[in-house]
């Protein structure tokens, strides 16, 4: 399978609202993660950071401009592989051991990691059976309620267990901006992983229609409006004839 170098294995596009969206597009839709940089005043946020493969700091510029958190919304592999490449990462308090002591299975690299993933591979030395996220300990620990101040914009913490223990969604009310990870995205959910809780699950997606959501940019698959958004969630409740 072909190899691509370095500096073309990202896609970066500037969206409204000081968000950029990074991708690996050389990943499958469906197992290749949003990775979300939103500008503030004071410091910037990235939202989760990719499967690591290749280094976002030094092939993604925009993640260096400018003081920035790194928050992980949970410790999949797809989502974390760069985070320890940042000074300051945040976790929710059930996840912070995963990001501490990462494994091939609680990361879910196995069964997914193959080359199967991927319609061409990183550059070497990059191998499927080696892959390991590197441990990145987080030096700050979110729970519900709290807040991610970036100076002009406050993005709130809204756990929401059910995909993952420590699965989170960033709501910003001013802008009715929703980062909702992988609770919730456009295209097949995944709820049967090794610590998925149904119950959990259900109680996340009946909290989340509260929420007067403008737009949201989800862990996979392309940014919707507010209007799908609550169409994706009651079709979901439908299904489980709730």
């Amino acid at each position: 399978m072909q190899r691509i170098a370095p500096e073309n294995w990202y896609s970066v596009k500037r969206l409204d609202d000081d968000v950029t969206y990074i991708c690996e597009p050389w990943i499958q839709e469906f197992y290749r993660c949003n990775i979300w940089h939103i500008r503030g005043r004071d410091r910037d946020m990235l939202v989760d950071s990719g499967m690591g493969v290749v280094s976002l700091r030094e092939w993604v510029p925009v993640v260096t401009e400018r003081d920035l958190i790194a928050v992980a919304s949970h410790t999949h592999f797809d989502h974390i592989g760069c985070h320890h490449e940042f000074e300051c990462r945040a976790v929710h308090s059930s996840e912070a051991e995963l990001l501490a002591h990462p494994t091939r299975a609680n990361t879910l690299a196995d069964p997914y990691v193959t080359d199967e993933i991927f319609d061409a591979l990183p550059p070497e030395p990059y191998c499927s059976k080696c892959y390991a996220v590197k441990a990145a300990p987080a030096t700050r620990i979110l729970n519900d309620g709290d807040a991610v101040d970036l100076g002009d914009r406050v993005f709130e913490v809204v756990h929401t267990p059910g995909h993952s223990p420590g699965g989170i969604a960033l709501w910003e009310a001013k802008s009715g901006i929703l980062f909702s990870g992988d609770i919730l995205y456009d295209g097949p959910l995944i709820e049967d992983t090794y610590h998925s809780n149904a119950a959990d699950y259900l109680a996340s997606m009946k909290r989340l229609l509260d929420y007067p959501v403008r737009i949201v940019h989800g862990g996979h698959f392309p940014s919707f409006s507010g209007e799908r958004y609550r169409k994706l969630i009651r079709d979901w409740l439908d299904a489980k004839g709730v």
